[in-house]
């Protein structure tokens, strides 16, 4: 984990084009599209860049993003109105996978959690595999605590 040259930072606009990479082609859940829009993947990303509560961290290997976790806060009425985060698209470029990458991103989401005064940081995954669900277990997650459902809806 003590690799040179990694920088673990939050996302800008200029990252389009490598989280777009590594959604379609990595993430295993878009079909990638033939020619994204990426000014409309810029724009998306710079208002989450104004977002104080939606995070996408990246890691950055040698100039290229190669690894990106989402964090984003949820103000809350409960356990004393403290907030509680969700973690989605853990991902991780195939040919830099299995060097700690999505570990030091996952720490630096729950720095930020931690930031916010969160209670809780949640996360649900359609992974399968033991390897991915040890990652999680490992990162300090279990799945004895809540079940998660997930209601798909028509549309974009």
């Amino acid at each position: 984990m003590n690799e040179p040259n990694i920088i673990i930072r939050r996302a800008t606009e200029h990252d389009a084009e490598a989280l777009c990479e590594l959604y379609t082609h990595h993430l295993n859940t878009e079909t990638p599209d033939a020619t994204p829009d990426m000014a409309r993947w810029r724009a998306r990303i710079r208002a989450f860049e104004s977002d104080e509560h939606y995070h996408i961290i990246v890691a950055e290997t040698d100039g290229g993003v190669v690894s990106s976790v989402t964090l984003v806060i949820i103000e809350n009425l409960t356990h004393d109105m403290r907030p509680y985060a969700v973690i989605e698209f853990v991902v991780t470029h195939a040919d830099a996978r299995n060097r700690g990458l999505a570990t030091m991103l996952m720490n630096r989401a729950g720095e930020i959690a931690e930031q916010f005064g969160c209670y809780k940081i949640m996360l649900m995954t359609g992974a399968k595999l033991t390897k991915t669900l040890d990652f999680y277990r490992n990162c300090g997650f279990n799945s004895d605590d809540k079940t998660g459902f997930v209601r798909w809806l028509d549309g974009n």
